[in-house]
C-alpha cells in the first residue's frame, strides 16, 4: 500500500500548545510531496530478488526516490527477510528527506544559518525530549550513529552537495565519507557529552576536508537521529510544523487543491475543496496543473510548485490545466482567500424512500464534533433513520476528535485506550449516554483510512455497532505528540499506541472489514461529473445501501 501524496496550500497557524495527534497514512514513510525524476524507466517486473534489487537501485542512481521507495516496500511484500530490499527502502527514504530539506525554505533560513553552539543547544533540546517522552527506550548512541549514517549518505546526495560542496572535488567527498565509515560508523557514545565529542570531532573534520559549515553537519546528526525512530516520528522545520498545525485547525489561506506532482504531466489534482477559491473558478480534481502565472511546472517537484501557489489573501494566481480526457488546456484564474477545511465536506440523504444519510468526513480535527452535530441534525430534519459514515481515504488527525465523534454513536463502555512509556500517556476514554444516535450504520474504509480512522472501525467493530464495508486499513496505532522547540520548530514524536475496546491493537496490520468490496478505479472515467453521479457509482456505497436498505426488507 502506498499513501497518495499530498499538498495543501494553506497558511501557518502557529501555536505554543502541546497537541496529541494521530498522524495517518499520508505520513508513513515521512513524506507528503512527490520530487522531480528524470523520468520512467523501462517497466520491468523483478521475478528475483536479484532483479528487485536492481531495479530498486536503478531507481535511486536516477535519483528517482519515490519510485525507488515505493519498489522496495512491494518488494518487501515479496521477499520480507531480504537485509539488500530492507536497507535500499531505509537508503532511499533518507535521501527524501534530505532532498525535502534543501527544498524547504524556513530550513535553509533558520537551521543552515545557526552556529555550532546554537545547532548543539537544539540538538540537546530534541535528544532530551525524545529520550523522556518516545514509546520505547532509545540509546544515545543509537541516536548519534543514525546522524552518521544520514551525513554519509547526504555527502552523495546531489541537492546537499549543490548547496554546500558545488566546488569540491570528487576525490575529497569520497574520503570524508571514507572516514565516517571507518572510523565513526556506530561508534559507541555515552551521553550527550560523548555525543557532543563525536559530532564536534566529525565537524572540525568536514570542514578541514571539505570546508563544510558545522550547522549542515550538525543538522544531518539531528534530522537523521530522528531515524531512529518510527515512521511517524520526526523533527520539523518551521514549514512542516505549520503545515501540520494548519491540518489541526483546519483554516487555510490558499487555492484549496491537493496536489502530487507527476513528472512531465504537472501537479495532478487529487481534491479540490468544496466551495474553495478553485472549485468557483472551475479547477477540476484529475485537473494537472502544467503552468503557474507563466512558468512551465511540469517538471517541477511538488514543493517548488506550492511555493508558486502560495500568496497573500486577495491576490491571483494563472494556471493552465490539461484535461485528463481532451488534453487540451485551458486557464483558469484563482484569488487566494481563507479556506476552511470541513471535516464532512458531503452531507446528505441518498436513499430517500429509506432514509438512509450519507457523510464523508476527510479528517478529524478541533471542529469535528460540531460538524457532526451539525450534519446529524440536518440529516435527521431530513427524515434520516438509517447512515453511512465514510472515512475512506481519511488519514486521522486529533485524538481528542476521534473519540468525540464515537461517543456520538456508543452509549457506553470503552472507545479507546492509550499506554505510553510514560505515565501521561496512559488514558482510557469511555462513551457517555446522553446524545448518542441509535441509528442503523455502516462505515466505509479502506487502505487509506488510518489512525484516527481506525479508532473508529475497532470501537464500532468492538461494540458491534456497525458492518463496516471496504477494504483492511492502513494499520497505523499509535499517538504522536507535538512539542513545539526553539526556533519555531518542532518534534513529531510517537509517545503511545492506542488499543480497541477488547484492548486490541493493529499497528501494521490494519482492520479487516465485516464485508470486503473490490476497489473501483473510475478517477479517469467519472472525471467532471456531477457529485450525486460519483456517489451512485460508487461500489462501496452501492454495498452500504444494499444492507440498509434489507434491514427494512427493502428491495434496492
Amino acid at each position: 500500500m502506498f499513501s497518495t501524496t499530498k499538498m495543501r496550500l494553506l497558511k501557518r497557524v502557529y501555536s505554543s500548545s502541546l497537541c496529541i495527534v494521530l498522524l495517518g497514512c499520508q505520513m508513513a514513510v515521512t513524506t507528503t510531496v512527490s520530487y522531480a525524476d528524470p523520468g520512467p524507466l523501462p517497466i520491468v517486473i523483478p521475478v528475483t530478488q536479484t532483479q528487485a534489487v536492481a531495479k530498486g537501485e536503478e531507481f535511486e542512481r536516477t535519483r528517482q526516490w519515490i519510485k525507488a521507495i515505493e519498489h522496495y516496500e512491494e518488494a518487501l511484500k515479496e521477499w520480507p527477510d531480504n537485509d539488500s530490499i530492507k536497507y535500499g527502502l531505509r537508503r532511499a527514504k533518507i535521501h527524501f528527506g534530505i532532498d525535502r530539506r534543501y527544498h524547504d525554505d524556513s530550513f535553509n533560513k533558520v537551521l543552515l544559518v545557526q552556529s555550532r553552539r546554537e545547532s548543539f543547544i537544539l540538538y540537546d533540546e530534541i535528544l532530551a525530549k525524545i529520550q523522556s517522552h518516545f514509546v520505547d527506550a532509545l540509546s544515545t548512541t543509537s541516536f548519534v550513529a543514525h546522524g552518521t549514517e544520514s551525513l554519509y549518505l547526504a555527502l552523495a546526495n546531489d541537492e546537499f552537495v549543490k548547496v554546500h560542496l558545488k566546488n569540491v572535488p570528487p576525490e575529497k567527498i569520497r574520503k570524508m565519507r571514507r572516514i565516517l565509515r571507518e572510523n565513526y560508523w556506530n561508534k559507541g557514545v555515552n551521553g550527550f557529552h560523548g555525543a557532543h565529542q563525536l559530532i564536534n570531532e566529525v565537524c572540525d573534520l568536514s570542514y578541514q576536508t571539505l570546508g563544510l559549515r558545522d550547522s549542515a553537519v550538525i543538522a544531518e546528526y539531528t534530522f537523521g537521529g530522528c531515524n531512529a525512530l518510527d515512521d511517524y516520528s520526526s523533527f520539523l522545520t518551521p514549514e512542516r510544523l505549520g503545515d501540520l498545525y494548519d491540518n489541526i485547525e483546519g483554516e487555510f489561506v490558499g487555492i484549496g487543491i491537493e496536489m502530487k506532482a507527476e513528472i512531465g504531466e504537472g501537479m495532478l489534482l487529487i481534491n479540490v475543496l468544496p466551495e474553495s477559491p478553485a472549485e468557483n473558478a472551475g479547477v477540476l480534481a484529475g485537473d494537472h496543473i502544467v503552468s503557474i502565472d507563466g512558468t512551465d511546472c511540469r517538471h517541477m517537484t511538488t514543493d517548488a510548485a506550492a511555493n508558486l501557489l502560495r500568496g497573500t489573501s486577495g491576490s491571483q494566481v494563472v494556471l493552465e490545466l490539461e484535461s485528463p480526457k481532451t488534453e487540451q488546456v485551458r486557464t483558469a484564474r484563482v484569488t487566494r482567500k481563507a479556506v476552511q477545511v470541513r471535516s464532512f465536506p458531503i452531507v446528505k440523504i441518498i436513499d430517500q424512500e429509506n432514509g438512509i444519510g450519507y457523510i464523508k468526513m476527510t479528517g478529524f480535527q478541533k471542529t469535528s464534533a460540531a460538524e457532526l452535530d451539525a450534519a446529524l441534525q440536518k440529516l435527521h430534519g431530513e427524515g434520516m433513520r438509517a447512515l453511512i459514515w465514510d472515512v475512506r481515504g481519511n488519514p486521522g488527525g486529533l485524538l481528542s476528535a476521534a473519540v468525540e465523534v464515537l461517543d456520538r454513536f456508543i452509549d457506553e463502555g470503552k472507545l479507546v485506550s492509550t499506554k505510553g512509556r510514560v505515565s501521561d500517556q496512559n488514558w482510557s476514554y469511555t462513551a457517555h449516554r446522553p446524545g448518542t444516535w441509535k441509528i442503523p450504520l455502516v462505515l466505509l474504509v479502506d487502505e487509506n483510512s488510518a489512525s484516527a480512522s481506525e479508532i473508529v472501525a475497532g470501537a464500532l467493530t468492538d461494540h458491534r455497532r456497525a458492518t463496516v464495508v471496504g477494504r483492511k486499513t492502513y494499520g497505523k496505532w499509535s499517538v504522536q505528540s507535538i512539542f513545539p522547540i526553539r526556533g519555531s520548530t518542532g518534534l513529531r514524536l510517537t509517545t503511545a499506541k492506542f488499543y480497541s475496546p477488547h484492548g486490541n491493537t493493529y499497528g501494521k496490520i490494519g482492520i479487516k472489514p465485516g464485508i470486503t468490496v473490490e476497489k473501483d478505479e473510475l478517477r479517469t472515467a467519472m472525471y467532471g461529473a456531477s457529485q450525486e453521479q460519483k456517489l451512485a457509482a460508487d461500489s462501496d456505497i452501492k454495498r452500504g445501501l444494499q444492507i440498509l436498505q434489507r434491514q427494512y426488507a427493502v428491495t434496492p
